[in-house]
């Protein structure tokens, strides 16, 4: 015949187990801080969201070109306390005459970058790449 004692001990164990391991109710996660950046050069631009995590951000947003002989992309670079370059990504292709959405990440494998570099550069895929305008922006 089965304890009842026990078997009471047991319910209200896993009933505490399982109101602590519990969120509270309502509880949301914390959002990642965003920072917005606009890049303007002439009629053309880069604009969008850079979204700060530890070791990385993302930056997502559109860039364009009026003109289908002068084209643009993205480049993001990592800055350091030093101000020195730490990391560097760019979109995956370059607009000319239209514009276009693009999301990359930004890896760091240092700590201690709170800035990122922006810039609206001239969308080519090989060196030398132009940088026409670039913006810093601190974590939030």
């Amino acid at each position: 015949m089965p304890n009842p004692l026990a078997a009471a001990l047991s319910t209200a164990a896993l009933t505490a187990g399982m109101l602590l391991g519990a969120p509270a109710a309502g509880a949301q996660t914390a959002a990642y801080p965003t920072s917005s950046f606009d890049v303007t050069y002439g009629n053309t631009y880069t604009r969008g969201t850079i979204t700060w995590y530890n070791r990385q951000v993302l930056v997502s947003g559109e860039h364009k070109s009026v003109s289908a002989t002068s084209c643009r992309g993205t480049t993001a670079f990592g800055v350091d306390s030093k101000n020195h370059d730490v990391a560097v990504n760019f979109s995956d292709h370059g607009v000319c005459g239209a514009s276009a959405s693009f999301s990359f990440p930004v890896t760091f494998y240092v700590a201690g970058v709170g800035v990122v570099r922006i810039c609206l550069d001239n969308g080519t895929e090989s060196p030398p790449v132009k940088y026409l305008k670039c913006a810093r922006y601190g974590r939030p």
